[in-house]
């Protein structure tokens, strides 16, 4: 970020209600199935003029997953897959940021999911800021990351009899930020 963007530096707090952490899975080797965490929590540090001293975290509730299907959401909530009994909460808090194009980062940090954490980079755009009708400042980012779902322990599968599998190892985390300014 240039000065321009200094007027930005701040702590926020994510408004869930304007945002969205979504994922994308592929089913049966031949459609996209698309859903999201409706509960969520985080905040974000800006730096505006060291985008590197910048960081963020967010906490997910895994029960909130949502995909319009209670059945498939009940089974995604399982041992099968997120193990919410065990395991409650997704988390993700960065380690590092760098600045790749004008409005371009990538976040580097820590992704947990099903008790396990591994490292990822998850590259963002700043899509703006804003005032909104209450006096809030907005600033708007959008990210996405393709993450393979085994990697954190999310290994059920089902073997298709064309060949194939039923759910895909590799899922498209989505995440979408409206982020007020504290105080």
């Amino acid at each position: 970020m240039s000065n321009e963007y200094a007027a930005l530096s701040g702590d926020y707090t994510i408004d869930t209600a304007h945002s969205r952490v979504g994922f994308v899975a592929r089913h049966a080797m031949v459609t996209k199935v698309r859903g999201s965490f409706d509960e969520f929590e985080g905040s974000i540090h800006i730096d505006g003029e060291t985008p590197e001293k910048s960081s963020g975290k967010v906490t997910i509730q895994a029960k909130s997953i949502n995909t319009r299907n209670s059945q498939r959401d009940d089974h995604l909530r399982s041992n099968d897959f997120l193990d919410m009994d065990n395991q409650p909460e997704i988390t993700f808090a960065s380690t590092g940021i760098r600045q790749t194009g004008d409005a371009e980062f990538v976040v580097s940090g820590d992704l947990s999911i099903r008790g396990v954490t591994k490292p990822v980079e998850i590259a963002f755009e700043y899509t703006g800021t804003a005032t909104d009708p209450f006096g809030n400042e907005r600033v708007g980012l959008e990210g996405s990351v393709v993450i393979n779902r085994k990697d954190f322990g999310v290994s059920w599968n089902a073997a298709l009899e064309g060949g194939g599998v039923l759910v895909s190892e590799k899922v498209t985390l989505e995440i979408e930020v409206s982020a007020i300014k504290n105080g």
